[in-house]
């Protein structure tokens, strides 16, 4: 990924500032040919926040109920970055009442008179497509009450942003970026009138990104649950859009709808919410669910791995494994290293997790958060199974790529005697201490129980040469492996039978007992939860098994089952509130 503050980073700004300014030349358009259907989903929480005046924005809460959008105190850049993406409209229309209503009505005509000659942070293509989209959407909502000359800024505004992203969106880098950019374009070419001439190149543009970024495996090569999704409800909003207007939809865009639907439907947990892998979250509510009824298609996956995850179900329990190689090259600089990291999901609730992305928390959590030992996964002698490039390269710190990852990653599904089995294996510390790590989990049939065994196993001549040499540089005291169960905060742990189980309570009222073999020591350790929506990181716990390996080869088995008095079917009908306080 090229340098933020290089010659050509700074040259592809200075160019968008002049395309902004010659857009706003342009003739403009005046009206929609068609009255425009909303289709973005909001928050109805943080809707209410927006309207009393709590701005929170990449992990940062401005408290400034007195203050303008745009006049707010806040340095950060990619706070700056969502505020002018608006997507804070979707959660203004959710709330839907007068005082929503002027909020969002204010802080628009206020972007045109501010920013709406080519200034500002968000003349970017892929801001620009994301402020159209919402624009679009929420027109009846925004032009309700507005004079004929406020109407008149409306439309001009959003022709010249059109012009300005139909001369501008290829700069935007490939994936989520340029399908935000070209979505938007065909939005504003259908919807606005004598802006049709862009429709034709923005879908045959769309259909090559379809071709170049959509695997056959329904996946993406960031690997990211999340991005996935916002790049599947992207494709789903033109399809509509298209639809709508009569448009035949291209086999390349059709098709790459068809294999991403499956895909998702593998990567989302018991509770609804999608798999936190390399840098994606559990998705907004309702955005997943309602994309994929969108989509009409019902397919699911076949059996074997989605975008490089493993899925185990039973009863009204998950398991999604990271069973693949993470991305390399520009395509991880979110990615973590998390293979054969796993998570547990009981009904609603989620009760094994990996920490998440640190990147609204800054540098250091970060990159905490992309380490192995923020997942639930074996991590060795503080090695992480992958590590990032060196920060000193001139790309800061939001652009470290991954290096030495795990190439080979083997894995086999199956059935088990009363379960579905998954086996893995990686070779992330082959070269550091020449051991592979190999995991087995076999979920029970009822989804009331999963075994687990982690491996660590010198393979060939070469690989015990590396051991010995790691075994000799601890003076022969073995090297040191942890395995990590990071726990939701919302699950109440404690230490149990004499210090050698854990009993895990969530809020539905069951119980999980975590037990393990005696080979490793088993302790109840301090965590965090790391989500983009909150001020902070929440605290939560992890088990932990440790131990070191002194032969060529060790194992470690474990488990994890509900307690004989958890119910076979519970009604959980807790409700998690947003708090932006904590």
């Amino acid at each position: 990924m090229s340098n933020p503050d290089g010659v050509s980073a700074r040259w592809t700004r200075f160019m968008h500032r002049v395309h902004a300014r010659r857009s706003t030349r342009a003739r403009a358009a005046t009206a929609f040919t068609s009255t425009p259907e909303p289709r973005t989903i909001g928050s109805f929480a943080k809707g209410r926040q927006l309207v009393a005046g709590n701005y929170l924005f990449a992990g940062h809460l401005v408290a400034a109920p007195e203050a303008d959008l745009w006049s707010l105190n806040e340095t950060d850049p990619v706070f700056w970055q969502e505020v002018h993406g608006f997507a804070w409209l979707d959660d203004l229309a959710a709330v839907g009442d007068m005082a929503a209503r002027e909020k969002a009505q204010t802080w628009l005509w206020q972007w045109i008179a501010t920013y709406g000659r080519g200034r500002g942070p968000g003349w970017t293509p892929e801001l620009t497509g994301r402020r159209l989209i919402r624009w679009i959407n929420h027109a009846i909502f925004l032009l309700r009450g507005r004079e004929s000359e406020q109407s008149e800024a409306f439309y001009r505004s959003l022709g010249q942003q059109t012009i300005f992203l139909s001369k501008r969106w290829h700069t935007t880098p490939a994936g989520l970026p340029r399908f935000e950019a070209l979505t938007g374009l065909i939005y504003a070419g259908l919807a606005l009138e004598g802006m049709e001439m862009h429709v034709s190149p923005a879908c045959k543009a769309l259909d090559k990104e379809c071709k170049a970024q959509v695997t056959e495996q329904g996946g993406i090569p960031t690997r990211n649950p999340e991005e996935l999704l916002e790049v599947f409800t992207l494709l789903t909003w033109a399809a509509a859009a298209l639809g709508d207007k009569g448009h035949d939809l291209s086999p390349a865009h059709l098709e790459a709808i068809e294999r991403i639907a499956p895909t998702l439907r593998t990567l989302r947990h018991a509770d609804g919410g999608l798999a936190r892998f390399h840098g994606g979250g559990r998705g907004l509510e309702g955005r997943l669910d309602h994309a994929l009824a969108e989509s009409q298609v019902k397919t699911r996956q076949a059996d074997g791995l989605a975008m490089g995850f493993a899925r185990l179900s039973a009863g009204r329990t998950s398991v999604i494994v990271d069973a693949s190689p993470p991305p390399t090259g520009p395509a991880s600089i979110n990615a973590h290293a998390s293979t054969l990291a796993f998570e547990l999901t009981s009904g609603r609730r989620p009760v094994i997790v990996n920490c998440g992305s640190g990147s609204s928390f800054g540098g250091d959590w970060r990159r905490a958060g992309r380490a192995t030992p923020s997942h639930s996964t074996l991590s060795l002698d503080g090695f992480s199974s992958a590590r990032l490039g060196e920060a000193g390269r001139g790309k800061g710190w939001r652009n470290e790529e991954l290096e030495d990852a795990p190439v080979n990653v083997p894995i086999q599904m199956g059935q088990a005697p009363d379960g579905v089995r998954f086996q893995g294996g990686h070779d992330g510390y082959s070269q550091t201490h020449g051991l592979t790590h190999a995991r087995t989990l076999e979920l029970t049939f009822d989804g009331r129980g999963m075994v687990g065994e982690d491996l660590l196993v010198a393979l060939d001549d070469a690989s015990k040469r590396r051991f010995d040499a790691a075994f000799d540089a601890t003076s022969l005291q073995g090297v040191p492996y942890q395995i990590r169960f990071h726990l939701h905060p919302e699950a109440d742990a404690a230490l149990d039978m004499g210090g050698t189980a854990v009993s895990v309570a969530l809020k539905s009222g069951e119980i999980w007992v975590f037990r393990h073999d005696g080979t490793a020591n088993l302790t109840l350790e301090a965590s965090v939860y790391l989500e983009k929506t909150r001020l902070k990181p929440r605290a939560t716990k992890q088990v932990v098994l440790s131990g070191v390996a002194m032969e060529y080869a060790t194992r470690i088995r474990w488990s994890m089952a509900k307690a004989q008095e958890s119910a076979v079917a519970i009604r959980d009908l807790n409700r998690d509130e947003l708090d932006m306080t904590t």
